[in-house]
This record gives structure tokens, C-alpha cells and sequence, in this order.
């Protein structure tokens, strides 16, 4: 599954939130995911900026306030997505939030990676039985056992994702390998949540098992907001659709080696070579290592790997130079 994240680089505008949800289901992404967020549930004035990036918002709970939709707007934007095929999915930050999206009929929730240890919210989610997805980015692996064990626990389909909390993420933070690490010890699907602003991290998520993708989607990385700079813009997710897609064919394809070069018999005799000499050599002459060369096609003499059946060999006639040399030009 691959999920766009939309988040607030809508700053609030249900115009831009819907554009954006238009532009993505051009890029062939199976999912959207939002961030329901109400300020007065979830925040305080005291509450810090992650990033001092705001011009209009005093506080961070100014922002989320700035930022919050009505049930009736988050109904639109599930029929939206729904009408284009698209998965609806969010992450609640409070209880209510919970409730807004139970009302909207939301398909999939989130756990974003800093409410991972709020077992409040997580046990409120458990109880809506929709499927559930865990990150991981700023929680320890008790906390992880802990909320997994919970959904786990109440049979509730539940998915893991490796997830780096830095924006954007560089290379020596992607620890990619953790996938696998995810795969053994929780036994469930597993996924990578991205916040590098390049493609390359879920390729290689992709090629290492990720059965899940998540990033943050923008429509150019110098927009307003806090996680613009780590995210994807359009034509960057169209790429990153179809390099997870080949890629996912790749891997569920096993190919027989021998089988694929004899299928392939006229190419490997066209690239193939047979064995010649290098100068002109009367009858008679010893043939040594230093006489021979390898010159396609293959077919026309003795094969290159059979060279040392050659060393030593008298030759029976004259050869020119670059003439192809055949067992009956020598003394077996």
C-alpha cells in the first residue's frame, strides 16, 4: 500500500486540501492520509512550535486551531477520496478526534509515532475495530510492544512502520534495516513512513520487504508549513509510484537462470565469441596462449573456455590472421 500524506500542507484551506487530493490520485497512490487534529482536546498554549515556521500563529495551539475541520468538511473529503478510489485515511490526535472520524466513516486509522504510549487514545481507536497502523518514529520498543500487543490482543488488524522523526531525514538516519527487524519480532506487515523528501529511501524500503509506504506529499517543497522541506511534490511521487511497482513485480517474479539464457540461445551466440589467432602462422606452428584471441560471433570454431585444449597443439594448415581456429586445424 502506498499512502500519501497530505497533513497541513493544506495550511487550512479546504480548497488547497482538495486539490491535493485531485492531484494525487493522478499519481496512481492507493491511499490519503490526513491528521485530524482539535485543538482544544489536543494542545495548550504551552505547547511549543517543533518548527518555528509560522508568520500568523502565536502559539502551536493557535496553529491547530487554524487548522481544524468540521465533521461536515471531513465527510467531503472521505466521499472525495472514496469517489476517486482512494483509501481515506487519519491520524487522531484526541479521543474526539476519534469520534469526528468514526462519524466520517474513516476506512484506516494512523497512530502517529508521538501518540504511540497514549494507550487512552489507542484503546479508543482499538475499540472502533478499523484497521490500525502503528508508527514508530519517537517510541522505544516497550512502547511499541505495548500498543502492538493492545490491537494485537483485541484482533485488530494491525501493521508497524519504521519511521524516522527527523525532517527532512538524512541517509545515516533511515535505518532501513529495521524492517526486517520489525518483520521477526512482531510478525506482522511492516512498512516504512518517510520524512527524507526524496524517493530514494522507499525504493529501497520496497526492495527490503516494506509492504507499506508513507510519505508527506506538497506541492513544491518552498510551500509554508512544517514539513514541506521533507516531502515529495507531485512528479516525485508519480516516479516513486512506478519504481515501488516495478519493483514489486521484480521481486514476485522468480526467474530460472538457466531457463532465461536458453531462452535467450540466438542473443548468446550472437554476443557470444570463438576462438581465432592473432597473426599469420605457417602449418606446423606450436600454438601458444600469446597466439590467441576471442572474436564473436560464438559458432565459428572452438569455444573461448576450451582454450587450453588448444595450447600446444600443432597447426595442421596455414592460418591467416584473425582466422577462427576448428579441431580439425589442429593435431588432437
Amino acid at each position: 500500500m502506498i499512502i500519501a500524506e497530505i497533513a497541513q500542507a493544506h495550511d487550512g484551506s479546504v480548497g488547497i486540501l482538495h486539490s491535493y487530493i485531485d492531484a494525487l490520485a493522478e499519481t496512481g497512490v492507493d491511499a490519503i492520509k490526513f491528521q485530524t487534529h482539535i485543538a482544544e482536546a489536543e494542545s495548550s498554549v504551552q505547547e511549543a512550535f517543533r518548527v518555528p515556521f509560522s508568520y500568523v500563529d502565536k502559539t502551536r495551539y493557535d496553529y491547530w486551531k487554524r487548522m481544524e475541520l468540521s465533521e461536515y468538511q471531513w465527510k467531503e473529503i472521505k466521499n472525495h477520496c472514496k469517489s476517486l478510489g482512494l483509501l481515506f485515511i487519519s491520524s487522531p490526535f484526541s479521543c474526539k478526534a476519534v469520534d469526528v472520524l468514526e462519524a466520517t466513516e474513516v476506512d484506516m486509522y494512523k497512530i502517529g509515532s508521538g501518540e504511540v504510549a497514549n494507550l487512552l487514545l489507542l484503546q479508543k481507536i482499538a475499540e472502533t475495530r478499523k484497521p490500525v497502523i502503528v508508527s514508530s518514529g519517537m517510541s522505544n520498543y516497550a512502547e511499541l510492544d505495548n500498543a502492538i500487543n493492545l490491537f494485537k490482543e483485541l484482533h485488530i488488524n494491525v501493521s508497524v512502520m519504521q519511521c524516522v522523526t527527523a525532517y527532512p531525514s538524512q541517509p545515516e538516519q533511515w535505518s532501513l534495516q529495521t524492517i526486517s527487524e520489525y518483520k521477526k519480532r512482531f510478525n506482522i506487515p511492516t512498512g516504512y513512513s518517510d520524512h527524507s523528501g526524496v524517493i530514494t529511501a522507499c525504493l529501497a524500503a520496497t526492495a527490503l520487504g516494506a509492504e507499506l509506504l508513507e510519505f508527506h506529499a506538497v506541492f513544491d517543497k518552498r510551500m509554508f508549513g512544517p514539513d514541506a522541506k521533507a516531502s515529495l511534490e507531485i512528479d516525485e511521487i508519480k516516479a516513486l509510484v512506478r519504481g515501488v511497482r516495478d519493483i514489486k513485480i521484480s521481486l514476485s517474479n522468480q526467474i530460472n537462470k538457466d531457463k532465461q539464457v536458453a531462452d535467450k540461445s540466438d542473443l548468446k551466440k550472437m554476443f557470444g565469441k570463438s576462438l581465432c589467432v592473432n597473426n599469420h602462422f605457417a602449418a606446423g606452428h606450436v600454438i601458444s596462449i600469446n597466439n590467441l584471441e576471442a572474436k564473436k560471433p560464438a559458432g565459428h570454431g572452438i569455444a573461448p573456455d576450451d582454450y587450453k585444449q588448444v595450447i600446444g597443439k600443432k597447426l595442421l594448415t596455414a592460418k591467416k590472421q584473425w582466422d577462427f581456429i576448428t579441431h580439425q586445424d589442429l593435431n588432437f
